[in-house]
C-alpha cells in the first residue's frame, strides 16, 4: 500500500487526521499508525492528547474533519490508498466567468504543490529513493514549494521526454529543480515529448542515454504524475506541442484526458492515437500497481481526473479541495 508520511507535520494537524481514521475510518492504531507514518505509540498519544483538548468527543470537533470526510469518499470512489485534498476556497464550480476560472486554476496549483512537497518531504527523509518525475504546472509548483529537505541519495528522473519548444514547465527543469532543491540527482529523456513521426518515436527511443533513463524509471520507488484536460487550456498546447486540428482529433476520438502519452475515455479506457504512439515516454504498463500519485488542480480539469483515476493507474491522489468538491458532484450527477 502507498502510505503517507506525515510524520513532520504539526501535532494539531495530525490530531485531527488520526482521529478521523481511527473513530470514523475504523482504522486501529496499528493501521493508523502505517497509514500516516507514524510509530503507534504517537497515535495513541495523540488520540489522548485530542480527547484532553476537547477536540475529539462524539464527533471530531475541528473544521479539517469536513475535508477528510471528502478526501475519504474520494477514495472509496477510486479504490485509492488515499486522497489528501486541500482546503477548498470557495470558487463555484459553474462559474461562467473566464478570468475566475484561470484565477481558480492558479490558487488551487499553488495548494496542491504546496500538499505535494510536504508528501514528497516525508518520503525523502528515508534514505535512498528513485522518483519518477512526469510534468505540468502543479508538478512545478511541487518543485518550487520544496524546501528544508537534503538528501544526496534521491534520485529525480523525468518519466517523459524532456525537451519542448519553450522553457514553461519543461520537463528537464522541472526535475532538475527537483534534483536541485535536494542535491539530488537528475536523469532526464534527453528526446522531445512528440516525435514529428511515429518512425522517429522507434530510433529515439532506442538511444542508449534513452534506453538507460527508462529502464531508471520503470524501477523508480515513487512516481509523481499530472493530467491534461484535453482543451485549449491545456499544456500541450500552450506549449504549441500539438496543432489545434491534432487537438481536435484527438477529442474526436473520444478522449478527455491524458498523461505520459496516453489518451483515456471518461471510462478510463486508453484510447489508441496517432499520437500516443509519437509520444517518447516511460510506458504507463509499467507504472501499473505502483506507488503512482496524481497531482491534479483546477476545476477544468473535473472530467479528466475522473477519467484518469478510472483507469486504475493511479495510487494516491493530491487535489485541490474545490475540484474534489466538484468531482464528488460529478460523481454523484452520472
Amino acid at each position: 500500500m502507498l502510505n503517507l508520511n506525515l510524520a513532520h507535520e504539526t501535532d494539531d494537524a495530525l490530531i485531527v487526521r488520526v482521529a478521523w481514521l481511527y473513530y470514523v475510518a475504523g482504522l486501529n492504531q496499528e493501521e493508523t499508525a502505517a497509514r500516516l507514518g507514524l510509530h503507534r505509540s504517537r497515535v495513541n498519544r495523540l488520540l489522548s492528547e485530542g480527547r484532553d483538548r476537547g477536540l475529539i468527543s462524539i464527533a471530531i470537533n475541528h473544521d479539517s474533519a469536513r475535508d477528510i470526510g471528502v478526501e475519504h469518499a474520494i477514495a472509496r470512489a477510486f479504490g485509492l490508498d488515499f486522497c489528501l485534498a486541500t482546503p477548498p476556497v470557495g470558487f463555484s464550480r459553474m462559474a461562467a466567468d473566464p478570468d475566475l476560472v484561470r484565477i481558480q486554476s492558479v490558487v488551487a496549483r499553488r495548494a496542491v504543490g504546496t500538499a505535494g512537497a510536504n508528501v514528497l518531504k516525508g518520503k525523502l527523509g528515508t534514505g535512498p529513493i528513485t522518483v519518477g518525475v512526469s510534468w505540468g504546472r502543479s508538478i512545478e509548483q511541487v518543485a518550487l514549494q520544496l524546501s528544508g529537505v537534503r538528501n544526496p541519495q534521491a534520485r529525480f528522473v523525468s518519466l517523459i521526454g524532456s525537451l519542448t519548444r519553450n522553457s514553461a514547465s519543461n520537463p528537464f527543469e522541472v526535475v532538475q529543480a527537483f534534483a536541485a532543491r535536494t542535491g539530488g540527482e537528475v536523469h532526464f529523456l534527453p528526446v522531445p515529448f512528440i516525435a514529428d513521426s511515429e518512425a522517429d518515436q522507434q530510433v529515439l527511443m532506442s538511444q542508449r542515454m534513452v534506453v538507460d533513463a527508462v529502464e531508471m524509471a520503470r524501477a523508480a520507488d515513487l512516481y509523481l504524475i499530472s493530467v491534461g484536460e484535453l482543451q485549449e487550456s491545456a499544456v500541450l498546447r500552450l506549449q504549441d506541442m500539438i496543432s489545434a486540428e491534432e487537438m481536435q482529433s484527438v477529442r474526436d476520438s473520444g478522449a478527455v484526458c491524458d498523461t505520459l502519452g496516453k489518451l483515456y475515455d471518461i471510462h478510463g479506457r486508453e484510447v489508441p492515437h496517432p499520437l500516443s504512439r509519437r509520444s517518447l515516454a516511460v510506458g504507463t504498463e509499467h507504472l501499473r500497481g505502483r506507488n503512482v500519485v496524481l497531482l491534479a488542480a483546477g476545476l477544468e480539469k473535473t472530467l479528466a481526473i475522473i477519467a484518469l483515476l478510472r483507469s486504475g493507474l493511479v495510487r494516491g491522489l493530491i487535489i485541490d479541495g474545490d475540484t474534489a468538491l466538484a468531482v464528488l458532484d460529478e460523481l454523484a450527477r452520472r
